[in-house]
């Protein structure tokens, strides 16, 4: 196969995979965050502490955490299809990669946000600052890098579970690959989907790793102290 004949599947997997890897990042941050938050504040010693509501949503993230995406993929298929009409393509790929990551991204922003350190918490109670404000001037911004960096290494191991997903149908870079890589012996594909993917991945993690270093440097108590004041 040619260049010329590669390089429209190519650029339609590529999209396929921009796509339910990018609407996957979305959902696990808009429900992985709040929930890797929730069990801080739930735990021993967090300002909502609860230890029914901790160990009940400990026990949902570590089942979550502990299957396998491949099993994941096919054990969602028929909620799969009740959500998004399908059970094959980019579409129906996504619903799994969101519900694999969710768990897993938590637990990275519970292990985030214990590491701020408590004095900027009691300072804030200290100030007549409520859980809300905690939250919000204390615990995301002081763990911010760390925060990053948990959504770059999830959004990497999203980029390897599409992949996957394409072995089952589900469209992307992956099952380019299993279709015309391996069940067509193309190595020439095979090779420049391994390299498109290698790059992805990289840039991924370079963008990454810029965000956290520039994020890094304008945190910290003096911050904390601007933030209060101005409130």
């Amino acid at each position: 196969m040619t260049w010329d004949d590669m390089q429209p599947l190519l650029w339609t997997a590529t999209q396929e995979t921009f796509q339910m890897v990018g609407i996957a990042t979305l959902v696990t941050l808009l429900l992985g965050l709040p929930l890797g938050v929730l069990l801080v504040l739930t735990d021993q010693g967090g300002p909502l502490r609860n230890r029914v509501v901790n160990k009940v949503v400990g026990a949902i993230v570590n089942v979550g955490r502990s299957l396998p995406f491949v099993i994941l993929l096919v054990a969602l298929i028929p909620f799969t299809r009740w959500v998004v009409g399908t059970s094959i393509g980019w579409q129906a790929a996504t619903v799994p990669l969101a519900v694999g990551a969710i768990p897993f991204y938590a637990r990275l922003v519970e292990s985030a946000v214990r590491g701020v350190d408590r004095g900027l918490v009691e300072a804030v109670h200290a100030m007549g600052g409520s859980t809300w404000s905690v939250v919000r001037k204390a615990l995301l911004p002081e763990a911010l890098p760390a925060l990053v960096s948990a959504l770059t290494t999830t959004v990497i191991a999203l980029i390897g579970y599409s992949a996957m997903a394409g072995t089952v149908g589900g469209g992307g870079l992956g099952n380019l690959a299993i279709t015309y890589g391996y069940m067509r012996f193309e190595t020439n594909f095979m090779i420049v989907i391994v390299i498109e993917l290698v790059l992805l991945v990289a840039a991924v993690q370079l963008v990454g790793d810029l965000a956290g270093r520039r994020l890094s440097h304008r945190g910290g108590p003096a911050s904390l102290l601007a933030r209060l004041r101005r409130a």
